[in-house]
Parts: structure tokens; C-alpha cells; sequence
């Protein structure tokens, strides 16, 4: 269901799949929580921490469970070894004062992004001067707040062209091509970014024409997070001034892909997207 704020604070995709695992053992035992944890000593409130992904099992809590369910190897060592990397610290980690819920460390597990943009370039393609302008727009917030955020920004953006980068499927609405952000000459600098960022492999990026009149996406912006091909993990995301909203439901999460799919019958093919860009860069 649909859920307002960070999934966890603390929550990565490893977890998750870890909480997952969890419960499909403790289930195929025929074990209640409270059953499993008391033939190992444990408060059957810290063996559902583990299986809710609210608390993170140790390299050695996590053997202990595979032994009481039997596990057999291979998959006993994957198991304690998904729990060491559970824990481990991200990038992300030396801005998180600026990278306060969940998103970024899920972001950076996905190996599918799609998103649907009404108002800005998307933060995996923003230059510098159109992160920095955009940023400004933030109520309260000082020249040394700024930098910092844009600094992270431009950290999060090497996501796209590391070592196997997800591959990022952006649609745009017509609008924000022709929205100066930052002015004509940032504006312009951001779109021959935006047509040098389609010639990456793994990046598309497509236009909605103002000509396609009414469509899927008039609710507003989105982003759907996919994991490993493992549609039980995928996540819906959408980042609002009341709130951040997770999706995590398959069947919710199943509607916002097909929304995308429509949006994206509708948009512009590569080629002609990348020509409209160029477009309004002469413009």
C-alpha cells in the first residue's frame, strides 16, 4: 500500500530480500515468530524486527537462523553473506544531511529507473547551475546549505555512467524543455547536457508533446525503482512538498509501470525527442 516518508531509514534492498528470505523460511517450518524465536533464546519481537526489515541480522544471527531452518549450502552462505552486506555503508552516507530517507539508497541498487517528469530535468541528469538554481528555490536555506546540496546532487548524478549503471528511461513533458530554469544561457547549457546524456547506452530520454492533449500522467510525477528482475522488491516513488510517498504494494506498483508504458506510447520516439531538444536549444 501506498505509505508517506522513508520506507526505513535504515532500509536497503539487501534487507528487504533479507526480510523476505526470512519469513519464507520461518513459514515453510510451520513456526509462528514466537515458536522460531523461543527454540533459540531470542524475544519473539527481535526475530520480527529481522523479518519486517526493521532490524538488521548479524553475519551470526543470520547462521543461527539458517541452522535452526535447516538451510542447506549454497544457500546458507548466501545467506550470511547478503546479511554482511546488509549493513554496508553507502556513498550516500557522507551526505546525509543532505540524503535524509531512504530513496538515494535505493536508487542506487536499482538496475531499472523510470521516470515521468512535469516540472524539472530529472536529478540523474541536472547540470551543476540547474541543480544550483533550482535548489535556491528552497525556502530558508543558506549559500553553504546550497553548496552542500549541489555537491551531493552532482555525487548522486555519477550513478548513471558508473560500472553497470542502471539503465534510466525518462519521459518528459514538453514543458520542462521550454521552463528557463536558472535562466537562458543555464536553461541551454542543461539541454545540450540532457542530448549528450541520450547518447549514453543506458540513458533514453523522450519527449510527451504538448500536441498528445490529455494522458496517463496528468496526476503528476513518478519514478518506479526496479530490482534484479525481482518485481516482489520493485518500489513506486513519488516526492511531494506534504511528504514523500513509497509504493511498495506489486498490485499499486503494477499500475504506476503501466501508466509509464502508456505515457510512454504517447511520447516522442528517441530521435525526434533528441531533435526537439536541439530545437529549443536554437530557440
Amino acid at each position: 500500500m501506498p505509505r508517506t516518508g522513508p520506507i526505513k531509514t535504515h532500509s536497503t534492498v539487501r534487507l528487504r530480500r533479507l526480510a523476505r528470505e526470512l519469513r519464507q523460511l520461518r513459514a515453510a517450518s510451520g513456526w509462528t515468530t514466537e515458536e522460531a524465536a523461543s527454540q533459540i533464546g531470542w524475544s519473539r519481537s527481535k526475530l520480527n524486527r529481522m523479518e519486517t526489515g526493521e532490524g538488521k541480522p548479524s553475519p551470526g544471527d543470520m547462521a543461527t537462523l539458517c541452522d535452526l531452518y535447516s538451510v542447506p549450502e549454497p544457500t546458507h552462505s548466501a545467506l550470511v553473506t547478503l546479511a554482511k552486506e546488509a549493513g554496508r555503508r553507502g556513498w550516500w552516507t557522507s551526505y546525509k544531511d543532505v540524503f535524509v530517507g531512504s530513496y538515494v539508497g535505493l536508487e542506487d541498487e536499482a538496475t531499472i529507473i523510470s521516470e515521468w517528469g512535469v516540472q524539472l530535468i530529472p536529478g540523474l541528469l541536472q547540470t551543476e547551475d540547474y541543480a544550483r538554481a533550482v535548489i535556491n528555490t528552497g525556502a530558508h536555506i543558506n549559500a553553504e546549505e546550497v553548496d552542500r546540496r549541489v555537491m551531493a546532487r552532482m555525487a548522486r548524478r555519477t550513478l548513471v555512467s558508473r560500472p553497470n549503471a542502471p539503465e534510466l528511461r525518462v519521459v518528459l513533458d514538453e514543458s520542462v524543455l521550454h521552463r528557463p530554469i536558472g535562466g537562458v544561457e543555464v536553461m541551454n547549457e542543461q539541454l545540450r547536457a540532457l542530448v549528450t546524456a541520450t547518447k549514453r547506452p543506458n540513458v533514453s530520454v523522450r519527449v510527451l508533446p504538448f500536441a498528445a492533449g490529455e494522458h496517463a500522467g496528468l496526476e503528476g510525477s513518478f519514478i518506479i525503482l526496479e530490482f534484479d528482475q525481482d518485481d516482489d522488491l520493485d518500489i513506486a516513488y513519488v516526492e511531494g512538498t506534504a511528504g514523500d510517498v513509497y509504493v511498495e504494494s506489486s498490485d499499486h506498483v503494477d499500475r504506476y509501470k503501466v501508466t509509464f508504458e502508456r505515457i510512454c506510447k504517447l511520447a516522442l520516439p528517441a530521435e525526434e525527442s533528441r531533435m526537439m531538444i536541439a530545437k529549443c536549444i536554437k530557440e
